[in-house]
């Protein structure tokens, strides 16, 4: 289509501009007729005329290809216009019209080696525009021809043809050579060649990730650093964007390539200057600050983003949202321009609040002063969605700006003064905020905010006023009354305002238990009886046996100390900020998402990341890594590499023993039911007498539960509610202290706790709680019938109460009776291995089915299979001995001491290289992130930690398999998109397609 809208433009210059417009006005019938007499006219202008005919009608949308042979013979002339006219209706109808456009080869080839460079690139550009199988193969000598031509107006169109041809048929030009030759342009003396081939180049890497086409070396670089100066400005973008994929070997190269960059920082066109701040920004990592140059660069940087932000809107919107990244990871840059930021009254509201929040970002206490009275002028706006925003600025700076706090607290309390509802609902929000950062410190405010209670009308305002009251109980005198007033319309509350003020009236009913319990009785049977939402039946339920039978333990939980929030919680997630950087003047870097995340096709992408620094300090909100603890500093054993993938069960000798006698004892690298049945044959593995089997590995049995409860610090840390059985929750709810009494049993719905109290409610022991709603996928016939003589063997894997088994539907559809069953796994990936026989203890009869679990352990010998969780099974009967494979989800091997703690992760995370992760998609998946949260769970995929950021749940979780691999993963979703995104890091990257794989699972079902 660009060609195309490219070809129209240049034709203009043939005809002239007056007359154009009479080939749109025709409206006579028969059309197609005339059209046809005029282009098979002896007359070089009357054909010329009527080609022009058939474009207009082509381009408003008329089906002229009728004519595709009269337009085709039109070619063999002279006439440059008329040429170009004729390739124009060629590009359109040649993929409907395929067999005709064999016609026009001989006419193109002729053109390549025309004396004139503009028809021979104009021929070389029609043939790589026209998308059918049947030509390409007559353009590769033509276009070998262009590619070594003298001209470099028809090299440069070669370069680009290349890679056209290569996204219709890349087989044809790795054969041809094209690639190699494509390669050698860029050392070509015309800077326009150089650029269009690295374009081509970066295009075909794309489509090839694991491809090495751009085998950047110094030499290389030093090639494209000298064309960048004398390119194209759109070279220029390619030669700057192929050099940002580069890595230097050192700070001195970086610092040399920095140099001979920033000239295109002062450059007119904005995607030149953006290219060149993402070259710049992803080599300073490389250089230490002390470094002078590094100081020089900084000061650089900062001129030529202010300007972009003199542009239209639309380019300003962009700007400020790269320039939003920008000053994420280095805000030292303009730190010192912040008057450049203040929105201007003519600004788009797009425009403003993303200057809003670079003005956040880039506040200090060196600026506090003059962003507030900034913010409290915007705060009176006529806006509505501004001064929103205005107001929740002026708490974010609270928040980040520690010595600022009391004058923004000043400042909000004079906007609640103006009594515009919007502005105190906002400034309600923010104030709640600001009494968690800074705990008793402003409270003296709360006797204002009560005195708006009654124009709250949002339900966030709502929320956050209620959890004021609940929060300061102690210091309300009628903190009764107020929450009193809310349970009212208690049912047509949002659930975000019946959460909160259940917490609330609970935190009430803990610092005055004498004069508030029929309160709380009365909320906690709205509840848990009258509500239908399970959100709030579950937390009602929760406090009612929490007040039943432990209210000291109650206490703990409800009135912990809370961590303290920060305003780092609005900043972009450490590694995709690194992504994003790398991705300046793109989509992503409007979007704030990696391309993976709205590119179609980018299943499985590795991730772009900023080089590791020699010396420039931590990247933006870094902790202290400090040692892994917990986790093995060296590598896991993985998997060894694989042998003779047909194993041991090909070559099984199963002939009974001749002689009868104890069965031989097994190998020690096997347990029963692996035994080695080269001698014994599986019958021995029937015999009740077998020796107990020495094992190759022990492994300590995971601990269930122990009474250790975890702080309430621990708790917040993990978004998953914790899971509890009906029957760990048995019981009587009547508790014995004062504050418990009054209580009595609770509502049937709801089932009451055992005397283990909170450690069974919850599930805070020092190991991990047995997991409940494990996924098992259902049952699939492995055998069928018509292989198995007779027997049809269905099954499944599952995981129940941390143990391991094959589930085993085995059917008898011959006419005789088997038995004798026995069975053995081969040599596999993960060591898996039957811990006992194969119990059927009957005979099957015909047309009978038996339901079999056979116990399954990880100790077996090791080798890996291909796909990874492929597993060789051999079953023995009184018929034959029968084989198949089957393939496990490797979330069965995960086992339920596979959380770890949130600096452990942290320091695991940056630990692992980051060519060990991978990004995968899972589509149509419709959860919130707490029941995918909870989801995982029960499969021993545990959440370590949420943030929402932007409207985006991002969970932090970790797995561990049994043979000590941990897994590290990011799941990214947001509310309204079916897809999520799933990152995976691993010291064994083999298996990051199999934990996807469970993943999606587990989630779709």
């Amino acid at each position: 289509m660009q060609e195309w809208a490219n070809q129209l433009c240049e034709n203009r210059q043939f005809g002239s501009k007056m007359t154009d417009s009479k080939y749109f006005t025709t409206t006579k019938k028969g059309e197609i007729f005339e059209l046809k007499a005029e282009l098979n006219s002896d007359k070089k202008e009357k054909k010329k005329e009527a080609v022009k005919k058939v474009i207009a009608s082509m381009t408003v949308g008329k089906d002229v290809s009728a004519l595709f042979p009269d337009v085709v013979n039109c070619m063999q002339t002279d006439n440059l216009e008329l040429k170009k006219l004729v390739y124009l209706y060629l590009m359109n109808y040649a993929k409907s019209q395929p067999d005709m456009a064999i016609m026009a080869v001989n006419t193109f080839v002729k053109d390549c080696e025309d004396p004139n460079p503009l028809i021979r690139a104009l021929a070389v550009r029609t043939m790589g525009c026209i998308r059918v199988d049947k030509i390409t193969e007559y353009l590769c000598e033509p276009l070998r021809k262009c590619l070594k031509d003298e001209d470099p107006y028809v090299r440069k169109t070669a370069a680009v043809c290349v890679a056209k041809l290569h996204d219709i048929n890349a087989q044809l030009v790795e054969d041809q050579g094209f690639l190699d030759t494509l390669k050698d342009l860029i050392s070509d003396s015309n800077p326009m060649v150089v650029a269009n081939a690295v374009a081509a180049l970066s295009e075909i890497a794309e489509s090839h990730p694991n491809s090495n086409l751009m085998d950047l070396n110094p030499q290389t670089i030093n090639k494209l650093l000298t064309a960048l100066n004398e390119c194209t400005e759109w070279g220029q973008i390619f030669i700057l964007d192929c050099l940002a994929n580069y890595t230097p070997r050192d700070d001195r190269e970086s610092q040399s390539i920095c140099e001979r960059v920033t000239p295109r920082l002062s450059h007119a066109n904005s995607a030149v200057v953006l290219s060149a701040v993402k070259v710049l920004m992803k080599f300073m990592e490389m250089l230490p600050k002390d470094l002078d140059y590094y100081g020089t660069l900084l000061k650089k940087l900062a001129p030529p983003l202010v300007t972009l932000l003199s542009a239209e809107p639309e380019l300003q919107y962009v700007a400020l949202r790269n320039i939003n990244l920008i000053v994420q990871r280095r805000p030292e840059i303009l730190k010192h321009e912040m008057k450049v930021f203040f929105v201007k009254y003519n600004d788009p509201i797009y425009v403003k609040l993303e200057k809003l929040d670079i003005m956040i970002r880039l506040a200090s206490q060196a600026n506090i002063a003059q962003v507030l009275a900034e913010l409290k002028e915007y705060a009176t706006e006529v806006d509505v969605d501004f001064v929103r925003k205005a107001v929740r600025a002026i708490g974010r700076c609270a928040i980040k700006v520690e010595q600022s706090a009391e004058r923004c607290v000043s400042t909000l309390l004079d906007l609640i003064q103006t009594k515009v509802n919007y502005v105190v609902q906002e400034a309600i929000v923010v104030i709640k905020d600001i009494f968690r950062k800074y705990p008793n410190k402003y409270e003296s405010v709360i006797a204002t905010l009560c005195e708006n209670l009654d124009s709250l009308d949002e339900p966030e305002a709502r929320a956050a006023m209620i959890w004021i009251v609940g929060e300061y109980a102690e210091r309300i005198d009628n903190a009764d009354e107020l929450l009193e007033s809310f349970l009212e319309g208690f049912h047509d509350e949002s659930t975000q305002v019946q959460l909160q003020l259940l917490t609330a009236i609970v935190k009430l009913f803990l610092k005055k238990p004498t004069e508030t319990q029929e309160l709380v009785q009365q909320v906690l049977s709205l509840a848990t009886q009258d509500s239908d939402n399970p959100d709030l039946r579950d937390r009602g339920y929760i406090y009612w046996r929490l007040l039943s039978t432990d209210p000291v333990a109650a206490k703990e939980v409800v009135l912990a100390e809370k961590p303290l929030i920060s305003e780092e919680t609005d900043l972009i997630e450490p590694t995709l900020l690194e992504e994003l950087i790398c991705h300046i003047g793109t989509l992503a870097s409007v979007y704030h998402k990696p391309p993976s995340a709205f590119v179609e096709g980018s299943r499985g992408v590795q991730h772009k990341r900023l080089p590791g620094s020699t010396g420039s300090g931590e990247s933006v909100e870094s902790p202290d890594t400090g040692s892994a603890a917990g986790v093995s500093d060296a590598p896991p054993a993985v998997i060894p590499s694989q042998g003779d993938l047909l194993g041991d069960l090909l070559n099984l000798d199963l002939t009974p023993p001749a002689t009868t006698g104890p069965p031989p004892p097994a190998t020690s690298g096997l347990q029963m039911g692996a035994m080695d049945l080269l001698g014994g044959g599986l019958d021995s593995l029937m015999g009740d007498e077998s020796e107990p089997v020495t094992t190759r590995r022990e492994r300590p049995p995971i601990p269930l539960r122990t009474g250790t409860p975890q702080s309430p610090q621990t708790l917040q840390q993990s978004p998953s509610p914790p899971d509890y059985s009906p029957t760990e929750l048995g019981g009587d709810l009547g508790g014995s202290s004062a504050m418990g009494a009054g209580f009595g049993a609770a509502p049937a719905a709801m089932p009451a706790p055992v005397s283990g109290g909170l450690d069974d409610l919850f599930d805070l022991g020092g190991g991990v709680g047995m997991p409940m709603g494990a996924f098992s996928p259902p049952k699939i016939v492995w055998l069928p019938a018509m292989k198995g003589k007779g027997l049809e063997i269905s099954g499944t894997f599952a995981r129940r109460a941390g143990v391991f088994q094959m589930e085993l539907t085995l059917t008898n559809k011959a006419m005789s009776v088997m038995t004798d069953f026995a069975i053995q796994f081969n040599r596999n990936s993960f060591g898996i291995a039957p811990a006992g026989p194969l119990q059927v203890l009957t005979p099957l009869s015909p047309n009978q089915s038996i339901e079999v679990t056979l116990p399954l352990n990880t100790v077996g010998p090791v080798m890996k299979m291909e796909p990874l969780n492929n597993l060789q099974v051999a079953v023995k009967n009184n018929i034959d001995v029968f084989y198949f494979s089957c393939q496990y989800p490797i979330s069965m091997l995960f086992v339920e001491d596979g959380k770890m703690e949130r600096q452990v992760f942290l320091a695991t995370w940056k630990d692992i290289p980051n060519d060990n992760e991978s990004q995968f998609q899972i589509k149509d998946c419709h959860l919130s992130s707490d029941a995918a949260s909870n989801k995982l769970q029960g499969s021993n995929i545990f959440t370590i930690a949420k943030r929402t950021v932007d409207g985006q749940d991002m969970l932090y979780q970790s797995m561990k398999l049994t043979n000590g691999i941990w897994v590290l993963a990011e799941l990214r979703l947001q509310a309204g998109n079916p897809n999520y995104t799933v990152s995976l890091k691993c010291r064994a990257p083999e298996v990051s397609q199999c934990v996807f794989q469970s993943y999606e699972a587990v989630l779709k079902n």
